[in-house]
């Protein structure tokens, strides 16, 4: 297995991370990425690692997408769709040559400082501007942050934020994105062969405790409004953005 620890550890961290990631990403419908992170950046080196990451994210997507249907919004999903996608052969072709310390720390900082000063701020007169041109740009950073490292929802995310979109409508258009992207980028990894043995194996490894995770996830979605939403994915932007810089 080529990990960056000894084989016990590698299976610990990632089941913790697979634990978290899987109920943030049921209670958020995004963030799978950032949470897995903190804890398989240590352990796994990024060609196994992002591939790993965006497997385990689809498979969350398809749970909570099928608990969540009704919410659905393909139409708001779709210029990020058609954007994310463009994106994603670029960011996957990036992972091979870009520094993944210098991408983390550059997306920790990002989001530290987005959060921040939205938890001081509070809700914003929501941005009108640009359309659905706008929405596929945002889209395509999605796709190429995807194809580096699983990211698919980080901006995406934001930007619905500071639309001032409900808890509904922003997760019911980020779920079919990420999920949408993750498959496209699973693709791009085949292509590279990058959808080794050490990835199928470590996947098996964590798809039981995260449906654990995500399902506990789910269960705690329907019970916050959108007030709890809007703090919960600042506070998980915010923390996500730390454990990159870890």
């Amino acid at each position: 297995m080529r990990a960056i620890v000894p084989d016990t550890q590698v299976v610990l961290l990632v089941l913790a991370g697979a634990l978290s990631a899987g109920f943030v990403s049921g209670l958020s419908g995004f963030a799978f990425a950032m949470v897995s992170l903190g804890f398989w950046v240590h352990a796994l080196i990024p060609s196994v690692m992002a591939p790993l990451i965006v497997a385990c994210a689809a498979c969350a997507q398809i749970y909570a997408m099928r608990e969540l249907r009704r919410g659905l919004r393909i139409d708001l999903a779709m210029p990020f769709i058609l954007g994310g996608i463009a994106g994603i052969p670029l960011g996957a072709w990036l992972l091979v040559w870009i520094d993944p310390v210098s991408f983390k720390l550059a997306v920790g900082l990002f989001l530290i400082a987005y959060a921040g000063v939205m938890l001081a701020l509070g809700a914003l007169p929501p941005l009108l501007w640009g359309g659905r041109l706008a929405d596929a740009a945002i889209g395509w950073t999605g796709g190429v942050m995807g194809g580096i490292a699983g990211l698919t929802g980080a901006l995406p995310t934001i930007w619905c934020a500071l639309r001032g979109w409900s808890r509904d409508d922003q997760r019911g258009a980020m779920q079919p994105f990420n999920f949408a992207l993750q498959i496209a980028a699973l693709f791009a990894y085949g292509w590279q062969g990058l959808l080794t043995r050490e990835v199928g194996t470590l996947f098996l490894v964590a798809l039981p405790i995260m449906g654990v995770g995500v399902v506990a996830g789910v269960g705690l979605y329907r019970r916050i409004d959108d007030a709890w939403f809007r703090r919960i994915v600042l506070w998980l932007l915010l923390v996500s953005g730390v454990t990159l810089l870890l």
